[in-house]
């Protein structure tokens, strides 16, 4: 278990940062308290994580070879990364930074995973895009559902806050099964767990973002849901059912997106359909140079780490 101690440090800055997306617009909009976001989001992130996980830990093993030195290292790079970008406030790309570390240590190694590698890359490119054009397709069709329903004001609250919870359900169980590979996916490669216990692994990482979200969540919650663009209701709902579907889809693909990176395009797809000016232009800035430095600053800590213990491969 204490080879995983790094793990589930990376899980829990992972929780920290990403996780609560899921249901950061409904705080910020006032639908759900955090502690009752917060709850629901922890217990369908394990779920999701215990049954749709597997998948992305396999294939996120592929970073770390067979070195469980290399394992412990990647993990621990990255977590530093995201604990200091959630202090800073910024949603940022736990999957990037997974992806930073393990090209570190892989040119460290001689061995780095180019494959991989670009494939990840080709997906945290796409995931962004992607929810922000399923944001704007739903605003409009939701758009259209919503003014033909005819109910009154009170009736159409209540609508919009039980599909954004029911969506924030899905979104952190779709969250799950794609992040849990972030967390221990790169131990399978080394060897010391058997096929069978990749279950386990699963287990182990959904519950340790579970425990992020709880505990240090609400920074990086409030930064996505108010101060990048004002959302109402309506908008909140979008914005959840884009990053759920987005993430999901990567989730069957077997690829850890990065959950801030679709919320954050689900948002600017909601703002270009109010207007550019709804969206806070120096907010997205600085999470847009969050999300380069995250990988640029994990490579060089794990590599420059894994030279420094253990020498030339």
């Amino acid at each position: 278990m204490l080879p995983l101690a790094s793990g589930i440090f990376l899980g829990w800055a992972l929780g920290a940062n990403d996780a609560a997306n899921v249901l950061g617009t409904a705080v910020a909009s006032r639908i759900l308290r955090y502690s009752t976001a917060t709850a629901l989001a922890a217990a369908c992130i394990v779920a999701g994580a215990v049954l749709h996980g597997a998948r992305g830990v396999e294939n996120l093993g592929q970073l770390s070879g067979t070195n469980l030195g290399a394992a412990v290292l990647i993990c621990t790079a990255a977590a530093a990364v995201v604990t200091t970008m959630t202090w800073l406030r910024l949603p940022v790309s736990t999957t990037q930074a997974v992806g930073g570390a393990g090209l570190g240590v892989g040119l460290a190694t001689n061995s780095p995973q180019w494959a991989l590698l670009g494939k990840m890359f080709l997906c945290w490119v796409a995931s962004p895009i992607g929810a922000i054009l399923l944001a704007m397709l739903l605003y409009k069709a939701l758009g259209l559902i919503m003014n033909r329903l005819r109910v009154s004001m009170l009736t159409r609250d209540w609508l919009l806050s039980r599909g954004l919870i029911l969506a924030g359900a899905y979104g952190a169980y779709a969250l799950g099964g794609n992040s849990a590979a972030n967390v221990t996916g790169v131990y399978v490669g080394t060897g010391i767990f058997r096929n069978h216990e990749v279950f386990y692994l699963s287990l182990i990482g959904g519950a340790s973002i579970a425990l992020g979200v709880v505990t240090y969540s609400r920074r990086v919650m409030m930064t996505v849901g108010a101060k990048l663009v004002r959302l109402d209701g309506f908008a909140a709902l979008v914005v959840v059912v884009a990053q759920a579907i987005t993430v999901h889809i990567f989730t069957t693909i077997g690829i850890p997106v990065s959950t801030s990176q679709a919320v954050i395009g689900g948002v600017i797809g909601v703002g270009f359909m109010r207007g550019a000016g709804g969206i806070h232009v120096d907010v997205a800035k600085s999470i847009g140079l969050g999300w380069v430095m995250t990988p640029v600053v994990a490579a060089p800590i794990a590599g420059l780490s894994y030279y420094l213990i253990y020498g030339r491969a």
